[in-house]
Parts: C-alpha cells; sequence; structure tokens
C-alpha cells in the first residue's frame, strides 16, 4: 500500500528562527505514522538550518523551488545539484512559480528532468487558472501540463514522480472558490488516464497523485477521501502547527481505515 504523502509548504514565511520554532512544534504534536510520509518545504533560507534539526526518521525535506541547470554563471540561483545531499523531494511547476514569475510549461520541463537527474523525488504541480476551467479547457491544461513536464522522462523513472493537482481557481491566495471533491476526482481520474497513455497502467496506478488548493484541517478528510488520492499539498494551514497536525492525524484515520487486516 502507498503511504499518504502529506506535504507542508510554507512559502514565503518565516526567518530561520521561527522555521526552527515550527518544526520543533512539528516535532512535538505530529506522531510516527507507518503508513504516512510528511515532508517539510521550507524557504531556501532554512533548509540548512532545518536539515541539522530535523528527525529524519519523522520527516522529509523539500525545496519550493530550485534552478534546472547544475552549475554555472547564474547568479542568485540555486540549483537541485546544490540540493541533493539536504532534500528528499523538490515542488516544480508551483501555481505561485507559473503565474509571479512566468515559468512556461518548457522551464517545468527541464526543472523536473534536473530534479530526477541529482536524486530528487520532484512534487509536480498542474492545474487550471479559472478562465480556463470556465472555458471547459481543464482536460487540455491537465494534458498540456504532464506531457510537456514529463517529455524527458523514462518509464523507469515515472514511478518516482509525484504528481499535484492544484487546480488554481480554488486557491485562496487568488481569491478562490471552495473546490467540489466531485471535481477533484474526475480530475484525477483524468491523470491517471494521461499516465496510463503515456507509460502504462502499472504507472498510472503506481505515481502518487496529491490534491492542493486551499487544504485545511476541516476539509482534508474529505479531500483525502477521494478514490485515487494519495496526500494533499498544504499551503497556509501548515504555518499553524495545530491545524497541520489536524491534518496529518485525518490522514492517518484514512490509512488506518484503508490498512488489510
Amino acid at each position: 500500500m502507498k503511504r499518504i504523502l502529506v506535504v507542508a509548504n510554507w512559502k514565503m514565511n518565516l526567518n530561520t528562527h521561527e522555521a526552527s520554532t515550527l518544526l520543533h512544534r512539528y516535532h512535538q504534536h505530529i506522531a510516527t505514522h507507518r503508513d504516512i510520509e510528511v515532508v517539510v518545504a521550507p524557504s531556501l533560507l532554512s533548509l540548512q538550518p532545518l536539515s541539522v534539526e530535523m528527525d529524519r526518521h519523522r520527516f522529509r525535506l523539500a525545496s519550493q523551488d530550485a534552478y534546472f541547470k547544475d552549475e554555472g554563471s547564474y547568479t542568485g540561483e540555486v540549483s537541485f545539484a546544490m540540493l541533493r545531499d539536504l532534500v528528499h523531494y523538490g515542488i516544480v511547476g508551483h501555481s505561485a512559480r507559473r503565474v509571479y514569475f512566468g515559468e512556461t510549461l518548457e522551464v517545468i520541463r527541464e526543472k523536473v528532468a534536473a530534479a530526477v537527474r541529482n536524486g530528487i523525488t520532484p512534487i509536480l504541480c498542474i492545474g487550471e487558472t479559472k478562465q480556463e476551467r470556465d472555458a471547459g479547457e481543464t482536460k487540455q491544461v491537465i494534458h498540456d501540463h504532464l506531457t510537456t513536464a514529463l517529455k524527458n522522462i523514462t518509464s523507469d523513472e515515472i514511478e518516482n514522480i509525484v504528481i499535484a493537482y492544484e487546480p488554481i481557481w480554488a486557491i485562496s491566495t487568488f481569491d478562490g472558490e471552495p473546490a467540489k471533491p466531485s471535481d477533484m476526482q474526475k480530475a484525477i481520474e483524468y491523470i491517471r488516464f494521461q499516465i496510463k497513455e503515456l507509460y502504462g497502467e502499472r504507472a498510472a496506478k503506481a505515481v502518487r497523485v496529491l490534491y492542493g488548493g486551499s487544504v485545511s484541517d476541516d476539509d482534508a478528510s474529505v479531500f483525502l477521501g477521494i478514490p485515487g488520492c494519495d496526500g494533499v499539498l498544504v499551503g497556509a494551514a501548515s504555518l499553524n502547527y495545530a491545524k497541520f497536525t489536524g491534518i496529518v492525524d485525518a490522514a492517518y484515520r484514512l490509512a488506518r481505515e484503508r490498512r488489510p487486516s
């Protein structure tokens, strides 16, 4: 059985002291569950100090982004190659990167390849805008995001990639509207259909697909209960240790129900 993945994306919040304090709260309140994998994605500034403080048996580290070139004269950038001894995961193609920084499908494709090349599991974020959704283009956007991002990924590599369906229209940062589980289920089913078309049925079943879009402790169990959903990508709620603990607990309860007797 696949472990449920719960990812805390702290985004551009918390200085190093504040990040250390929040991690300490995580250690105090979040229990270790064999069926749950908890991943923390702090700011780049906090990755190194948190890597020393973190209990790697309980949590894993992720980068929020990185550059796709391994080295060179790219002032101000940090590459996946530089992070490979620090992180297990790397978020790629987050909606904030697409919306605020203009990341293209081609740049995201290069970042996915760079993460894999350096032994880091990419958490590939895909999802449509409100305009695209209203125009009935959800499936086309998912198709384009997936086929472009995975272009350089082999059949041996695909099962280690995580897909996070993150509809931009449902994100509170962008004045999003509540997502309906039925809509999310259709999107997740289509993601697995596309993986099947590209890599076969085994890969489609093996790839972990997450939901991300203003997940809170109030609705986490609803999204985690969607058939085919293997976890959640959590934003604002992960900055509150009590709310995030509630999300992990919801994941544990679901995992316990799914566990073969």
